[in-house]
């Protein structure tokens, strides 16, 4: 199976902004390492052309999702620093069928690697945390994926968005930060820290487990999405999106062209 061909065909559905067919249906002998290598095939191809890697992103980090798809860990994926929102416009251009998903993102200021790493280790390793949302987008046609269809797509990132007041980690119990999306005035989706794996610090810290059986890490000044905290919610043009997180403030999404 060539991997290098299967990765510049997800690449270019991604650059496009195109639909394609699922990869497992044409490729049923792929599994979840051959994925996790198509992304970092197409990482290395960002990468050539000048991006930067600006962190990682967590996936299924709720366990009812977990169920679903018939796994017991998260998956990951990269973020990309062109695809970094600087302020609450979002243009439709170059996705396909967006949504939205309020998260807590980790920011290092040490590097965090290895198999054994603990709660303690993140900690100790972290700048601050911050209110964020995730603009999710799958390549797949209607949004239908396995889980290695998912992981290939670089686990359906798209663009990602950091508030600008950040704060200290021990600020809060993190698991207990309720957030509410309203998308045009209607509140669509509540929900609170402890959806992302009980507490989004763990979420951190299978990523550098998994990330140590690959030989990869967590770098200082990195940013780590740790997971979805509702549902996401689908994004029009024209729409606006507001998700309050409690006590931290709101982020304000305007959808245009």
């Amino acid at each position: 199976m060539d991997l290098r061909a299967i990765a510049e065909e997800v690449w270019r559905h991604q650059v496009d902004a195109t639909e394609m067919q699922k990869l497992t249906e044409r490729y049923p002998g792929l599994t979840v390492a051959d994925a996790y290598e198509i992304q970092r095939l197409n990482t290395d191809r960002a990468l050539s052309q000048g991006d930067v890697l600006a962190g990682w992103k967590m996936g299924l980090t709720s366990r009812a999702k977990q169920v679903s798809v018939g796994v017991e860990e998260p998956i990951y994926g990269r973020l990309f620093r062109s695809q970094e929102l600087t302020d609450g416009e979002l243009s439709l251009a170059g996705l396909i069928h967006p949504r939205v998903e309020p998260e807590l993102a980790f920011v290092f200021k040490h590097r965090l690697a290895g198999p054994q790493v603990t709660a303690r280790d993140v900690w100790l390793a972290t700048e601050c945390v911050m209110p964020a949302v995730e603009i999710i987008d799958s390549r797949y046609r209607d949004f239908s994926f396995t889980l290695v269809d998912v992981i290939a797509d670089n686990a359906s990132f798209a663009r990602f968005w950091l508030a600008d007041q950040a704060y200290s980690p021990y600020h809060c119990a993190w698991d207990e930060v309720g957030v509410a999306v309203r998308q045009n005035g209607e509140v669509k989706q509540t929900g609170a820290g402890a959806a992302v794996l009980g507490h989004p610090v763990r979420a951190v810290v299978q990523l550098a487990r998994m990330l140590a059986q690959v030989g990869q890490a967590v770098e200082p000044g990195m940013v780590v999405l740790t997971g979805g905290i509702t549902e996401a919610i689908h994004l029009h043009r024209g729409d606006e999106v507001v998700v309050d997180f409690d006590g931290l403030g709101e982020l304000r999404l305007n959808i245009r062209d």
